[in-house]
């Protein structure tokens, strides 16, 4: 069987496997005496993709008018009306970030199609938008080439609208919206494929669970990946496992600090691997002896949440905060994919445009000049000694795939660098030529000091980009690495950087959290744990009880009447998934004995993503008293569960 999806991937994914020959870009022909490569090796469409680094994924659905993070399908379709949508807004805002591509979620979760299907009614077709005669897919599509970006598109599998979810119906339907989306809209540069599948939907009115297997359900390998090889050859597939581009194992936008883009998807009983079968060991390191190259994407959203909130207005990410993702994505050989999220306008506020723009500020200011350049080097070997072809000087040409390269037998040399002038850096770039394959194991770079070399950094896994960045500036006239493979080295840039500073400034917060000081947990049928911890104010702290029968509750005493707006269920913020709660009630009352429901629903999305899960509830409520019932709980099929509560902060 395991040869059966060897041979299945060396069709879907040509040259991956067999090891071809690079060439110079810059003379356009074949070095004669270049290396052999080493391992899997990355496709044309691949190398385009490692090329861009960065790219967005725009949610925009009903789901944003509910402001919920995950729709459940039953979004009436007149509800999408966005007055004021504006892609070239959001594309500007991307490109100004120094983002070189835009993924559409075309359709999410909620089974809401953002083109005019022909494969359900529950579309942009059946809108008031443009009076039903719009294709938001299209506007975006021409805003991002209008930008000199590429474009994508993200159809989810999960559709918790359509009747016929579940069947082999509703597969065929899939099969067919991917055909009309790679036959409409130019080149793409990756179809991208979410892991969840499957659960509670409205499914036509049904409103019910329904189970699948995604490993053979959607029939990847046979049916619907080839659709893609077939019709859009150029776009790099995303998926959990791949099968050219893995999920990096978290929301976070944080690759391992070792990561490899080369990797072995699990295979179960020595079938064929497919997503759902995932090692999740490696996902965000990738494996050093990996039979196949599948490079990890760190998928993060702008704000706490993947679609917009207003509630989060004053959390979109800092321009810091944007950089050091940057460093621990792209910065470890992997892609940085931040997900925007467009207003029930249709554009983005202010917030995320201010902050995407000073992000691009600060990698133009920060990356605008190598420090390196000028420098001379001493090699202590270059390969056939052919200084013009294989010479460390191609360290400093900017071009990917020119490089220093040494003899077969030489494989930990070392390269004396000395600096034009005295510099003052705090981040070092490393990149491999990796057409050839990812050889280093590890980089070691010291620096002089008086007569001594004194060690100042070390890598591991370089690939495509490594930049490492220093506790503090460093200032130094001559460097050395000392590099270590298993066979010859193909390095291909050398650089020296010092982290930009940039102004920033964003509209000012809205939301109060009313003060706990008079708060008492007077009622729980839950067992076990402290309940005043869920009630502290410390959201490092967490209630985490003995296993309970759902639905169970607790009820507070805030001490005195108080105005209510809204409330927030802070999950437990250890890492740990244990007990996350998926599907809530919140009633509130003014004696503790007659309760009014004033909110019930879903946290979606809350295993990989655990942020605060804030709840408006739409009007002012006047109440002492609240009570919060657990209904079901994230990944628990069976019961009792234990509940973990870090927070319950109300408004």
């Amino acid at each position: 069987m395991m040869q059966m999806f060897r041979s299945f991937l060396n069709q879907l994914l040509p040259g991956v496997i067999f090891l071809a020959g690079a060439c110079n870009p810059s003379s356009g022909t074949q070095l004669a005496d270049e290396p052999a490569p080493y391992g899997p090796i990355p496709t044309p469409a691949q190398l385009n993709w490692h090329e861009m680094e960065m790219y967005c994924l725009i949610h925009f659905t009903p789901t944003t008018f509910q402001n919920k993070e995950w729709g459940f399908g039953d979004a009436p379709v007149e509800l999408f009306n966005p007055q004021k949508f504006d892609a070239n807004q959001i594309a500007e805002a991307a490109r100004s970030a120094g983002f070189n591509g835009l993924i559409s979620v075309a359709k999410h979760h909620d089974g809401f199609c953002l083109w005019p299907t022909k494969t359900t009614a529950y579309s942009i077709a059946h809108s008031p938008w443009r009076n039903g005669k719009g294709d938001m897919v299209r506007e975006f599509e021409q805003a991002a080439r209008k930008q000199g970006m590429q474009f994508g598109i993200y159809v989810s599998a999960w559709d918790r609208n359509h009747p016929e979810y579940g069947n082999e119906k509703y597969a065929d339907a899939y099969r067919e919206q991917l055909r009309e989306l790679y036959n409409g809209y130019g080149e793409l540069f990756t179809s991208w494929h979410d892991g969840a599948n499957g659960g509670d939907g409205y499914y036509g009115g049904a409103n019910e669970m329904r189970r699948i297997d995604r490993s053979i359900y959607y029939e990847w390998e046979e049916k619907t990946w080839p659709i893609t090889r077939d019709m859009q050859p150029s776009a790099v597939i995303f998926s959990d496992i791949g099968p050219d581009v893995r999920w990096v194992g978290n929301e976070k936008g944080i690759a391992g600090e070792t990561c490899w883009a080369t990797f072995t998807p699990l295979a179960p009983d020595g079938g064929k691997p497919a997503p759902g079968h995932i090692d999740e060991r490696f996902l965000g390191t990738g494996q050093r002896d990996g039979r196949y190259w599948i490079p990890a994407e760190c998928d993060v959203p702008h704000r706490p949440g993947w679609f917009y909130h207003p509630e989060q207005d004053h959390q979109v990410k800092t321009p810091d905060q944007l950089f050091d993702l940057y460093l621990k994505s792209v910065g470890r050989g992997a892609a940085f994919n931040l997900g925007l999220a467009p207003t029930t306008d249709g554009i983005l506020h202010t917030n995320d445009v201010t902050s995407l723009k000073a992000f691009g500020e600060k990698l133009s200011k920060t990356f605008g000049e190598n420090l390196a350049l000028g420098s001379t080097f001493e090699a202590s070997n270059i390969r056939d000694r052919q200084e013009r072809e294989f010479g460390p000087l191609h360290l400093l040409d900017n071009d990917r795939y020119s490089y220093w390269a040494t003899d077969d037998e030489e494989t930990s040399p070392e390269l004396v660098i000395s600096l034009k002038n005295e510099t003052t850096f705090d981040l070092i770039r490393l990149r491999e030529n990796i057409k050839l394959g990812q050889r280093l194991d590890s980089v070691w770079v010291d620096v002089r000091q008086a007569d001594d070399w004194v060690p100042l950094a070390m890598a591991t896994s370089i690939g495509s980009s490594r930049i490492i960045r220093l506790d503090e500036p460093v200032t130094a006239k001559q460097l050395r690495l000392r590099l270590f493979a298993p066979v010859a080295i193909a390095l291909s840039d050398f650089g020296l950087f010092r982290e930009a500073q940039v102004a920033y400034r964003i509209q000012d917060v809205y939301r109060t959290p009313l003060s706990r000081a008079l708060w008492t947990a007077v009622g729980s049928q839950f067992e076990g744990g402290d309940s005043r911890l869920a009630i502290d104010g410390k959201w490092e702290t967490f209630w985490y009880t003995s296993a309970t029968q759902l639905p169970a509750h607790f009820e507070v005493d805030m001490g005195q009447a108080e105005t209510i707006s809204g409330f927030s269920y802070v999950p437990r913020q250890d890492g740990n998934a244990e007990g996350l709660i998926s599907h809530y009630t919140f009633e509130t009352s003014a004696d503790g004995t007659i309760w009014e429901i004033a909110a019930a629903g879903e946290f979606s999305n809350i295993v990989a993503n655990p942020i605060a899960q804030h709840v408006a509830l739409g009007r002012q409520l006047q109440a002492r008293y609240f009570r919060f019932t657990v209904s079901a709980v994230a990944n628990a099929p069976y019961q009792p569960v234990p509940i973990s509560i870090a927070e319950i902060e109300v408004y």
